[in-house]
């Protein structure tokens, strides 16, 4: 049995950027300590007017606050992913209540791959290829690992890394949500 003061677990975000293919996908997992709460979530999806995709680790009411704080800055800055995001994480980390917000975020357009967090970082990686959440780790090292391979395309890529991760992290499942640019 879980007390109050048990930790909602869950996600493993991955974006993988190859080519001119752009994805993030992520499990749909989420835990209570050591009890599924859920298998199915939608940690993944479109926002603003659907140019941007974006997956979410951590609270899930906090994301989505964040998630609609992020498209006000989208509508605000229109196709200016960075611009937005570095707008909304000065927000993030100076507004009383978004800075109680546990959440991270990974998003991206045709253009950028970005981390957003709390800490009011907004990280581009060099390789185009960003692990978050729980088994963000795992799913990070599976995809590097294939992300050079000529037979595999970037879906294919997050679908492996998600499986391999889903191996080994306990709060990573198997119900996979996709979306891509």
């Amino acid at each position: 049995m879980t007390d109050g003061t048990s930790i909602w677990h869950g996600t493993t975000i991955l974006s993988i950027r190859k080519g001119e293919q752009v994805v993030i996908a992520g499990d749909g997992q989420v835990s209570l300590g050591d009890t599924v709460i859920k298998g199915s979530a939608r940690k993944v999806r479109r926002l603003g007017d659907g140019s941007v995709i974006g997956g979410f680790a951590g609270a899930t009411a906090d994301a989505f606050t964040l998630f609609e704080r992020l498209e006000g800055k989208l509508e605000q800055y229109p196709g200016q992913l960075t611009r937005a995001c570095v707008e909304m994480a000065k927000d993030w980390r100076t507004d009383r209540y978004l800075r109680r917000l546990e959440a991270m975020m990974a998003v991206a357009d045709k253009d950028v791959s970005l981390v957003l967090t709390g800490n009011g970082d907004v990280l581009e990686p060099d390789d185009g290829v960003i692990g978050i959440g729980s088994g963000g780790n795992y799913a990070l090292a599976a995809a590097r690992a294939l992300v050079d391979r000529d037979d595999m395309d970037a879906e294919a890529i997050a679908r492996r890394a998600l499986e391999v991760a889903a191996d080994i992290c306990v709060y990573t499942n198997t119900q996979f949500i996709v979306e891509k640019l």
